[in-house]
C-alpha cells in the first residue's frame, strides 16, 4: 500500500485549507501498528496510526474506531490526549486507521529518567501522572464503546493460562502466581476506565510543559483503577533508576497524592507485583516466538532475555510481603 499516496488524496479533507500532505514517514516502534508522521501543506502536524492490512491484532486489542472514540472521550474528561481529526473511512484506502494532532515531545523512557533536558519537570511527573489518570478513570463509562472487564483474579487466571501453555518452568513465577493470588483484592465496586498501558513508552512528555499526552489506548478496558497506578511503578519502566518506583522519575506518595488520595498503597503495590509477572510472561512469549523461527528479529531476542528481570523484581516484592488487600 502507498501510504503517502493515500494521505496525499485525504488531505484535503482533513483541514479546509489543505491541498496536499507532505514529508509522510513511519515511525519506528509498534509489532502490530504502523504509527506515521506527515504534515499538511497548510503547516498542520498530524500523525497516522493504521493496522497493516492481515496484520493480527492482539487478543485484547481494541478496533482503531473504539479507540480514537477512547481519546476523544479521555480529551473531553480535560486528560491530555491527542486530538484525533478523523477516523479512516473504507474509501480513504488507509485500512483500518485514524489521524490525531502530532504532540511535540518524548517518549523514550531512558531519556526522560535521564537527560538534563527533563530535570525540571521530572520532580512534578508522578503527581502529574497521578492527577491524568484520576481524570482519565472519571471519564463516564456509559458514554464509551463496548469494552471488556477485568479484575485481579481474572487477570492472574489469564496469564496463567498463557504460562501453563509456554510449558515454560519458572520457580520464581510459580511463586509469584501462589503468592498474588492469596493477596488479590476483590473487584471494584464501581469498575472504571482503564488505559491499560499508562507507562514510559506511551506518555508524551515535554522539557518545558511535562505530560502532554497519553498515547497507545489499545488494551484500554473497565477495571480496578490501581491497575493503570502499579502498572507504571513496575520496575521495568524505570530503565535503571530503581530507586524512584513510579516512571523512574518520582514516588508512591506524589502518584497518590495526584489521584486524590482514594486508593490505598498496598492495592497499588499488588498491581505492580501482578504487572511484574504479567511482563514477565510476556517475557517468555517472545522467547518462544524467537526461539521456534516464527520471529527471529533482534528485539524479541533481546525482550525474550528480560524474563530474569522480572523474576528478580517479584523476589524483593515478595520479600516485603504486603497483607490481605481489602
Amino acid at each position: 500500500m502507498d501510504v503517502a499516496a493515500a494521505l496525499d488524496r485525504l488531505a484535503p479533507r482533513l483541514s479546509p485549507a489543505a491541498t496536499s500532505a507532505m514529508n509522510a514517514r513511519r515511525l519506528s516502534g509498534g509489532a502490530s501498528l504502523e504509527t506515521w508522521s506527515f504534515d499538511l501543506d497548510d503547516g498542520t502536524p498530524l500523525i497516522l496510526r493504521r493496522r497493516p492490512d492481515g496484520a493480527a491484532m492482539r487478543e485484547t486489542a481494541l478496533p482503531l474506531a473504539s479507540e480514537a472514540a477512547l481519546i476523544r472521550a479521555a480529551d473531553q474528561a480535560g486528560a491530555p490526549a491527542p486530538c484525533v481529526v478523523h477516523v479512516c473511512a473504507p474509501e480513504d484506502a488507509l485500512g483500518e486507521a485514524y489521524v490525531m494532532r502530532r504532540l511535540e515531545g518524548e517518549t523514550l523512557g531512558r531519556r526522560i529518567v535521564r537527560d538534563e533536558a527533563f530535570a525540571d519537570v521530572r520532580p512534578s511527573l508522578a503527581r502529574r501522572c497521578g492527577e491524568v489518570l484520576a481524570r482519565i478513570h472519571a471519564v463516564p463509562t456509559e458514554a464509551l464503546p463496548d469494552l471488556a472487564t477485568s479484575d485481579a483474579r481474572g487477570e492472574l487466571a489469564r496469564y496463567e493460562a498463557i504460562y501453563r501453555e509456554l510449558g515454560a518452568q519458572r520457580p520464581i513465577l510459580e511463586a509469584a502466581f501462589r503468592w498474588l493470588e492469596a493477596i488479590a483484592p476483590p473487584p471494584p465496586e464501581r469498575p472504571v476506565l482503564v488505559h491499560g498501558d499508562f507507562r514510559n513508552g506511551n506518555l508524551m512528555i515535554h522539557p518545558k510543559g511535562g505530560l502532554v499526552g497519553v498515547l497507545d489506548w489499545e488494551l484500554a478496558h473497565l477495571g480496578d483503577p490501581a491497575e493503570d497506578l502499579g502498572w507504571i511503578c513496575v520496575n521495568s519502566w524505570r530503565f535503571g533508576e530503581w530507586r524512584k518506583p513510579v516512571g523512574g522519575f518520582g514516588d508512591y506518595a506524589g502518584l497518590l497524592a495526584g489521584h486524590g488520595g482514594g486508593i490505598d498503597l498496598d492495592r497499588v503495590r499488588f498491581w505492580q507485583a501482578l504487572g511484574s509477572l504479567k511482563w514477565g510472561v510476556m517475557c517468555l512469549m517472545m522467547h518462544q516466538s524467537f526461539a521456534s523461527g516464527q520471529d527471529r528479529s533482534i528485539e524479541r531476542a533481546m525482550i525474550g532475555r528480560r524474563t530474569s528481570e522480572t523474576e528478580i523484581d517479584l523476589v524483593a516484592l515478595m520479600e516485603a510481603p504486603m497483607g490481605k488487600i481489602s
